[in-house]
């Protein structure tokens, strides 16, 4: 059901002003894989590799962060070490951050997507934003965590690619170099 206006119009079929309809209301997909298969093609592979590039963006600050408590706990005779209880739970927020920021972002990508061509899309077609992004990255890592990496499989045996937290959130990766040229923008309702 959507709402398709607001006043309080009478009820027949002259009163086009507005009301709530109940047509399906659901919006397709904007993204076919029938009609625009250059959008989902090499999707898997590169999503591996963008996944592998973000590995390494995320781990570099929190090297950095580990080798800074070692060396401050070594100054201070070992009152520094005591911050390392604050390290785990800093990577997972800096994780979540990088995560919802980078999506939620202009490019709806993080830097591995973006060096691999891709970007995150919602089902209609709207770029993604902040808590999307970080609730992306959860979801994902949740999976992984208790559904085994072979959850991952489920990408093989749908036509848009969609991996479980994907499907999930109602979101889409494509390559954005063929979303430009192919895709009109998003449906605003």
């Amino acid at each position: 059901m959507s709402y398709s206006g607001s006043g309080n119009t009478g009820g027949g079929p002259s009163s086009a002003g507005g009301g709530w309809r109940n047509d399906g209301g659901v919006q397709p997909h904007a993204f076919d894989p029938d009609l625009q298969p250059e959008l989902f093609r090499g999707l898997l592979t590169r999503r591996v590799f963008a996944f592998l590039i973000d590995l390494v963006v995320l781990s570099v600050p929190v090297i950095l962060g580990y080798i800074f408590i070692a060396v401050f706990g070594l100054i201070t005779l070992g009152l520094g070490w005591a911050l390392f209880w604050l390290a785990w739970p800093a990577t997972i927020v800096w994780a979540i951050v990088y995560y919802g920021s980078s999506l939620g972002g202009p490019h709806s990508a993080t830097m591995g997507m973006r060096v691999m061509d891709l970007e995150l899309r919602t089902w209609y077609g709207a770029p993604g934003y902040f808590v999307l992004g970080a609730t992306h990255a959860v979801l994902f890592w949740v999976s992984i965590s208790f559904l085994t990496p072979l959850v991952l499989l489920v990408g093989l045996f749908n036509g848009r690619r969609r991996l479980l937290h994907d499907i999930v959130l109602g979101t889409v990766v494509i390559n954005s170099s063929v979303r430009t040229q192919v895709v009109p923008p998003a449906r605003a309702y």
